[in-house]
């Protein structure tokens, strides 16, 4: 009898910044449990989704191509995911597995499972928490039984929300992170969260009315994280329970970061600031991949598809935009990548340029932040990014603008479509692009959490399905 494939279990984690994960050295014990995970296989230290937000970072995540290979750039991406490219459950389906996605119903990046299921991501409970994470347990623990008593292997792709706001973690993890007065009279810094008119009402809907220190509501970021990965540890205990620890690959990623207090983009994850940009990438492979490794090249997350398939020991006949990191995990020198193009299509459409010294940033549409059309950060000397040098370096500005220019015209060749970040001239759902900033402002509104869910999910009866 033919030994039976590995199985892969998928956390896509939505929102999970990687400077606030310990295995990427964070100064909070965040997250114990993937850190294990991470001591025991792979982790990469330097992973960029560089096409914010969810739409079009997880159809470069399942897919291994970059914006242009997909066309999707917007959050409101219109109409499904384009034939022309195949997703990762598509392929593992073809080769016998048995394929589930959890939390990711209806989204055109999760086409091709067999099996959708759903559990509360969003809405708090009677305590006004959100136990987002063990909502998710309580469905796929069930699902991980099932498919791990099956012949056939499994890919099980988990979509966790917790780092996604309303950041609402349940007790005792609202308070691990915290130990000041949330309502200090003293503290100003809540003022402008609270005067953004576009999100304003959002944020006032979960955080406790009367709340002044920002530094509060960034604890509960990071509480969330750390109740997400102590619920993460209950499905790494039964995956051990079942005897299938040894045969199944575990990778741990993230559509894109978050902006806590940084850039006015509060509590969010707009602006291609890094903070959105950087996220991690960890994978486990019991015998394929040697424990303790750190890799420290510059990866993307349409490397994550080859690299799994890699792994598995498939020969994709697929040209992906993205490249296997197998080679390199075995110690191998290969070419690295020191400079990307990157789009943002959420609140905001811009593009830009990075390399190891230097962030170009440019708006295609005036937004709602009234920020300057172009935006220049040294990397190196600036790493949050404060210091805008456009108007002081031009030449800087002009040559980036040009590397960017000539990569937009390269992969249209390649792939005979218009940059995607052109044609999406509708990605605010108001039907014609912005004139102003004040525009924009005026214009753009989340509201509630029901409306902020709304964005990212389509009807019942537009889910796919396979």
């Amino acid at each position: 009898m033919a030994k039976k494939k590995p199985n892969v279990i998928f956390f896509g984690i939505d929102s999970l910044r990687r400077d606030h994960m310990s295995s990427y050295g964070y100064r909070r014990l965040t997250t114990p449990h993937m850190d294990k995970i991470a001591a025991e296989g792979v982790l990469f230290e330097q992973h960029f989704s560089p096409s914010i937000p969810t739409t079009p970072a997880y159809a470069s995540m399942l897919t291994g191509m970059d914006t242009f290979g997909t066309d999707v750039v917007a959050l409101r991406h219109r109409g499904p995911l384009g034939d022309h490219v195949r997703t990762l459950p598509e392929v593992l389906e073809e080769a016998g597995y048995n394929t589930t996605c959890i939390g990711f119903t209806g989204n055109p990046s999760s086409r091709g499972f067999q099996t959708y299921l759903d559990y509360e991501s969003w809405q708090p409970d009677e305590t006004g928490r959100a136990p987002k994470a063990q909502n998710l347990n309580d469905v796929a623990i069930p699902e991980l039984e099932r498919l791990a008593a099956d012949d056939k292997p499994f890919f099980l792709f988990l979509r966790h929300m917790d780092p996604h706001s309303p950041y609402l973690p349940p007790k005792p993890y609202e308070r691990a992170f915290y130990g000041g007065d949330e309502f200090n009279s003293d503290k100003t810094a809540m003022e402008s969260v609270y005067a953004f008119k576009p999100f304003a009402d959002f944020l006032k809907s979960w955080i406790p009315e009367g709340v002044t220190d920002e530094e509060y509501v960034v604890a509960q970021y990071d509480g969330a994280i750390a109740y997400m990965d102590a619920c993460i540890q209950s499905i790494f205990a039964k995956l051990e329970a079942l005897g299938i620890e040894e045969e199944t690959l575990v990778v741990i990623t993230s559509d894109h970061g978050e902006t806590l207090y940084e850039h006015d983009c509060y509590f969010d994850h707009h602006g291609l600031y890094d903070c959105t940009l950087v996220v991690p990438f960890i994978i486990k492979y019991p015998g394929k991949v040697k424990a303790g490794t750190r890799i420290a090249d510059v990866t993307l997350i349409q490397d994550i598809m080859p690299t799994v398939l890699d792994l598995l020991g498939f020969k994709s006949k697929i040209k992906f935009d993205g490249r296997s990191m197998r080679a390199r995990m075995e110690g191998q020198s290969e070419p690295r990548i020191s400079e990307f193009y990157i789009t943002e299509c959420t609140w905001m459409r811009k593009h830009g340029w990075r390399t190891p010294e230097w962030k170009l940033i440019r708006a295609l549409e005036p937004d709602f932040h009234f920020k300057p059309e172009v935006e220049l950060y040294n990397l190196i000397q600036d790493p949050e990014e404060n210091v805008n040098l456009a108007e002081e370096e031009p030449e800087v500005v002009a040559l980036l603008t040009k590397r960017m220019r000539d990569h937009i015209a390269k992969r249209e060749k390649q792939t005979k479509r218009r940059n995607p970040i052109y044609t999406n001239l509708n990605w605010s759902g108001h039907g014609k692009p912005f004139l102003s900033s004040q525009e924009a402002y005026d214009s753009m509104h989340i509201g509630s959490i029901g409306n902020a869910k709304s964005l990212q999910e389509k009807k019942k009866e537009k889910q796919v399905s396979k």
